[in-house]
């Protein structure tokens, strides 16, 4: 049985990792859990925009059979490696970072974070072919 975990932003482009987090599953006991995690002082409700982001979040969750978990922290990687370990996540799928440092910056930390755990699947921003686990 596998866990799935599928970090997204509020973005609608997060569609295609929910879509490579669905492929990963491969029996009927497989859960996927879809995270966001938003800063502590980041107002969800307060823009009309996040509650439409929100919304297709939900239901993009529940067509691929997924929870959806949207958190506030403001140590993502903290709080992605303890979900990672409080729900025995044993794959983690994330969209590739635009910032120039790549595996040196938060991907690279997150990937030293869940080792040993899980694998971790980076997809890159563009055509959403790549995904093997680094």
């Amino acid at each position: 049985m596998s866990r799935i975990m599928v970090c997204v932003t509020k973005q609608k482009t997060c569609q295609r990792l929910i879509d490579y987090g669905k492929s990963l599953m491969t029996s009927d006991e497989d859960t996927m859990h879809i995270i966001h995690v938003a800063g502590i002082d980041y107002n969800f409700l307060g823009d009309s925009e996040d509650g439409r982001a929100l919304e297709y979040l939900y239901e993009k969750a529940r067509e691929a059979g997924a929870d959806l978990l949207v958190l506030k922290s403001d140590d993502v990687l903290e709080t992605l490696a303890d979900i990672v370990k409080d729900n025995r996540i044993d794959k983690v799928v994330v969209g590739a970072s635009r910032e120039e440092k790549g595996f040196d910056g938060f991907i690279g930390n997150l990937r030293d974070a869940v080792k040993g755990s899980a694998e971790l699947y980076v997809l890159d921003y563009g055509d959403g072919k790549d995904g093997s686990p680094v």
